[in-house]
């Protein structure tokens, strides 16, 4: 489990996400392999190097995967994962939209 002070780390790149902020190495690498607008944060403490993979979004940061890096290169079910889940994301604000669209 990571320490305070990788938390308050992984909690301020987030806050400078959402309020704009870009960010580049060594903190955040862009992630086009798993979509547009992607990234994986970097941020490591005692136990090791742990990677955020999250997407801007004009209105949320879309957090797809959170995990303790183990190999030099992310491995490739956790790339297809996050495209899943960024898929599921999507799908499911679309019909909430288009619920919301309905009932107004």
């Amino acid at each position: 489990m990571p320490n305070v002070s990788s938390d308050i780390t992984k909690t301020l790149l987030l806050r400078s996400l959402q309020q704009g902020r870009v960010l580049s190495l060594p903190h955040s690498r862009p992630m086009p392999s798993i979509g547009p607008k992607c990234h994986e944060l970097r941020v490591r403490d005692e136990s090791g190097s742990w990677r955020i993979v999250c997407r801007v979004d004009p209105d949320a940061i879309v957090i797809a995967d959170v995990f303790l890096k183990k190999s030099r290169v992310m491995p490739a079910h956790v790339l297809e994962a996050c495209r899943r889940r960024l898929r599921c994301y999507d799908d499911a604000r679309e019909v909430g939209e288009l619920h919301a669209k309905r009932t107004s």
